[in-house]
């Protein structure tokens, strides 16, 4: 059976600042998918969040980037706008909604997407992973490990299945145009785009032997998008495993030392990534809008459906005690980061600040710079 499953995120308000959505909102959202499910257009729905995002997790059968599927996002982010967040004076309401020029796609409209394509197998477990006050390229060290590193991945030694390695979509952010790289030949290469995360962010994986779809990203850089800094892009990422893919431990285990990534704070902090429990509530922010934050998903894929560990609930991966270890390395690396106040490395550089709100700030001291008047030196 083929099956698509669909990820759409957007932030379209929230309670006290970017802590969390209202519940109405939510349930709005849920009430919506449900229908979908109704009519036929959905095989299932589920609607959480991480952070400040409403996150929409959907299966069908009509492909990746298909007008009906893109078309029903696009409602619920604007009705929730409209009917809920705009009454109850949320902070920022639609934010995230950059256009109303909706023509069968959300891309390259405000709202983030990761869609996958497959033939299910036997059993199809993935995990969906949904990050808060970052940016896309924060996947880029995660999804190598997973992928690429034999010090993460096992199977990428052991396993004949995984053995000839997987190609990487490389999006660069800045010039609209992706590059195919396949591991462990194009290594090298690899790292040497994806080190730049601001600019370079893995797209799409595929198991090299096949083709077969591995994984997909989000990729929207709102201030790209909106020409200024209109919130962060929070993405989401989901990865298929097992079987001929990594395993559930190899993809989980990505996230066991936190990586630095840019966000935070008015989009314009490093801080670590720290993987949280949404059973225990830990998918909010909180320390200075942070710190950044993942939580994981895991569903079986059957007949077109999600299944999850009670009806279509989810498995929450990053529950486990031993994610505590995780947690507190985050917290350390948080609190050392921000004692370093507005300097760099905590700060983003110059050129990633230029989509921030500094540049306004900057703008009032031009007229006072001066050319530099360099002393005559004269031999005696």
């Amino acid at each position: 059976m083929r099956t698509t499953v669909s990820v759409i995120k957007a932030d379209v308000g929230s309670v006290a600042g970017h802590h969390r959505p209202h519940q109405e909102m939510l349930n709005y959202a849920a009430r919506k998918l449900r229908e979908a499910e109704e009519t036929g257009l959905l095989g299932s729905g589920y609607v959480t969040h991480c952070g400040d995002d409403i996150i929409l997790v959907m299966t069908h059968n009509k492909g990746e980037n298909n007008p009906e599927i893109h078309g029903l996002a696009w409602s619920i982010f604007k009705e929730v706008t409209e009917k809920v967040s705009r009454k109850l004076k949320l902070y920022g309401a639609g934010q995230d909604l950059l256009s109303d020029a909706f023509s069968g796609n959300v891309r390259g409209l405000g709202p983030g997407v990761a869609e996958l394509e497959f033939n299910e197998r036997g059993s199809d477990p993935i995990v969906v992973f949904a990050a808060d006050k970052t940016e896309p390229g924060a996947w880029n060290i995660p999804l190598y490990r997973i992928f690429a590193s034999p010090d993460n991945t096992a199977g990428l030694v052991i396993d004949p299945k995984l053995h000839d390695g997987f190609k990487f979509e490389v999006l660069d952010l800045i010039e609209s145009q992706v590059v195919t790289l396949k591991t462990p030949e194009e290594m090298y290469d690899l790292i040497g785009l994806i080190g730049t995360p601001g600019r370079y962010a893995i797209s799409k994986i595929y198991r090299a032997v096949d083709d077969e779809p591995a994984a997909a990203a989000s990729t929207t850089r709102l201030s790209l998008i909106a020409g200024r800094y209109v919130g962060k892009d929070d993405p989401v990422l989901v990865i298929r495993c097992q079987a001929g893919f990594p395993a559930v431990g190899e993809v989980l285990s990505a996230f066991a030392v936190p990586p630095l990534v840019s966000g935070w704070m008015r989009g314009s902090h490093r801080g670590p990534l720290m993987p949280v429990s949404f059973r225990k509530g830990q998918n909010v922010v909180s320390f200075f809008d942070g710190p950044p934050r993942v939580m994981a998903m895991g569903w079986q894929v059957s007949n077109g459906r999600l299944v999850g560990v009670e009806g279509i609930e989810p498995a929450d991966l990053f529950e486990d005690p031993f994610w505590e270890y995780a947690r507190q390395k985050a917290a350390e690396l948080a609190v050392y980061l921000r004692t370093m106040g507005e300097f760099e490395p905590a700060r983003l550089s110059h050129e990633e600040m230029e989509y921030t709100t500094l540049p306004q700030i900057l703008e009032k001291l031009k007229p006072r710079f001066r050319p530099v008047e360099e002393k005559q030196v004269t031999e005696k």
